[in-house]
């Protein structure tokens, strides 16, 4: 059930079926020249949207918007601090519960490591404020990491590159501007820098050419699969 779709006496109907909210995380960021700006926020809330139609959940709009690090000096790239995603995520969260709503999915498109860790934060405050309330915190796409080794031919493969392509070629085909070139950042760990355009021009993480459609449809597919079987683990906690 997509909540941006249903009345709310579908909604109370609804409660009678499932007391589970998936909320999708994406991003505006950009993925290279040759896929869109919301990249993240496609993937995520394709496979949610595909998994509610497999099991009674309720489904938020995307959160479009959160915290980028390595891509924040990249044109079209728009980020959150941590500080609002978290308040963001807290306050729908509460906004929810306090509609009946207990468990709750909170799974990102987004990998960054500081984006990922606030919305963990969230979850622990919650937990220990809130008795009866269940709450997941997941990336989407390391979730799909492994499956993804077995599959790509790239390897390290990472943003924007073979998995990413591949599943945007699936799910929106007409988004893709050709390919862009095989690229891997050069930033010099461990050092913080401001600068990060000077060490990765293209924004890619990988061989973008050697995506193909069908790589991405399992990888859909097999990310669908496991939200459902999420869905099912927290209702039965």
């Amino acid at each position: 059930m997509l909540l941006e779709n249903i009345t709310m006496d579908d909604f109370k109907k609804g409660l009678k079926k499932t007391k589970t909210l998936i909320i999708p995380f994406g991003t505006i960021e950009e993925h290279g020249s040759h896929l869109p700006l919301s990249t993240d926020t496609i993937q995520v809330y394709e496979v949610v949207k595909e998994a509610a139609k497999r099991v009674k959940v309720f489904v938020a709009p995307p959160v479009h918007y959160g915290v980028l690090t390595s891509t924040r000096a990249h044109p079209g790239s728009i980020g959150i601090s941590s500080d609002t995603l978290r308040a963001a995520a807290r306050d729908i969260i509460k906004s929810a519960y306090s509609k009946g709503l207990r468990n709750f999915i909170l799974i990102s498109g987004h990998a960054g490591n500081i984006h990922l860790s606030a919305l963990r934060e969230v979850g622990e405050e919650l937990i220990d404020e809130i008795d009866d309330i269940k709450i997941a915190v997941i990336s989407e796409y390391d979730m799909i990491r492994k499956e993804g080794e077995k599959l790509v031919e790239t390897k390290n493969d990472g943003h924007a590159g073979e998995i990413e392509t591949s599943r945007i070629l699936y799910l929106a085909p007409e988004l893709v501007k050709g390919r862009a070139k095989e690229e891997y950042p050069q930033l010099p760990s461990p050092f913080v820098i401001r600068d990060k355009l000077k060490y990765w021009k293209g924004g890619v993480w990988g061989n973008p050419a050697k995506a193909t459609k069908d790589k991405g449809k399992r990888l859909f597919l097999f990310s669908v699969n496991k939200v459902v079987e999420i869905v099912k683990r927290i209702e039965k906690r």
